[in-house]
């Protein structure tokens, strides 16, 4: 078996590992452009033939398959009704203590646990901007009027 043979398997086994370490397809359209250089190598093909095949075959299944990824297994974000949230008013219904973990607002008709932004207190009563929302708990500012 020529010597390369174990290059291009070694290269198989390398695209597989960072296949199955990676949350995404990344490398399987490697490892098949090197199981097709391994087989060229076993025929004893020139190396200059061995790494064009291994760019074309992986080439053409990037080109093939990267969009078919893309559309069918990739996740969107799809904002949610919370996120609407974010830069609206909202009256401190119990009074903000970001070290004690307490406070609550209320936005929309419904009651939300709050901290605010720069870990100040702020007494119920108040009226806070939501800034951002995190889990289900909002951060909010004192309006500055």
């Amino acid at each position: 078996m020529p010597r390369e043979t174990y290059y291009w398997f070694a290269a198989v086994i390398l695209f597989i590992v960072i296949e199955i370490i990676t949350p995404q397809f990344v490398s399987i359209w490697f490892a098949f452009g090197s199981v097709a250089a391994l087989i060229a190598a076993a025929l004893n093909a020139p190396i200059i033939l061995q790494v064009s095949i291994f760019v074309i075959i992986s080439g053409i299944l990037v080109f093939l398959t990267r969009p078919l990824y893309k559309k069918f297994i990739s996740k969107k974000v799809t904002p949610t009704n919370a996120d609407s949230l974010i830069g609206d008013s909202a009256v401190v219904t119990v009074a903000i203590n970001n070290d004690d973990a307490s406070g609550q607002v209320k936005v929309k008709g419904q009651i939300w646990s709050a901290y605010s932004t720069d870990g100040s207190l702020i007494p119920e009563g108040e009226k806070v901007i939501i800034k951002d929302i995190k889990g289900v708990r909002l951060y909010v500012e004192k309006i500055k009027e």
